[in-house]
């Protein structure tokens, strides 16, 4: 017999995969361009982006593929084209000639600002009948969540 706690947690684990699902980047995206925003690059450029700017400290392509979860080669193409579009720059190492290190520019800061007020707008449109207390508390809990899970898969 299963406990409560199981049925919690393959009810959390059964939201999130289907919060995966709607979070994609062509489900965000096509919502995006339902709306008019129209981009010159793809989108997975942007999450790319994303994945740059929240890093500890400037990461190598190979280190932005490993937390994109793709290749090597993919990561190289995204970051071309953010280089060429103007979001993100390379740098050299100090500590290591040999590497390169990413960097968002302004450009990129502001286009992931964008990006962050646009999802921020979705979640806002999604809760908007919700009592302020769930809201808070989702807040509270999701952002708890995630800590802890990250800490644990790293």
């Amino acid at each position: 017999m299963r406990t409560r706690m199981d049925r919690n947690a393959e009810t959390i684990a059964r939201a999130l995969a289907a919060l995966r699902r709607a979070q994609s980047r062509r489900a965000l995206g096509r919502l995006s361009r339902e709306r008019g925003r129209r981009s010159p690059v793809p989108d997975a450029v942007y999450e790319l982006l994303d994945v740059v700017a929240a890093a500890e400290r400037p990461p190598t392509v190979t280190e932005a593929a490993a937390a994109l979860g793709t290749d090597q080669p993919r990561a190289s193409r995204l970051t071309a084209q953010a280089l060429e579009a103007g979001l993100l720059r390379r740098r050299a190492d100090q500590g290591d000639g040999r590497r390169s290190l990413l960097e968002p520019t302004a450009g990129g800061r502001r286009a992931l600002e964008e990006i962050q007020a646009f999802r921020a707008g979705v979640v806002a449109e999604v809760t908007a009948g919700w009592d302020p207390d769930d809201r808070a508390a989702l807040a509270e809990l999701l952002a708890r969540f995630t800590r802890d899970f990250t800490a644990l898969v790293r």
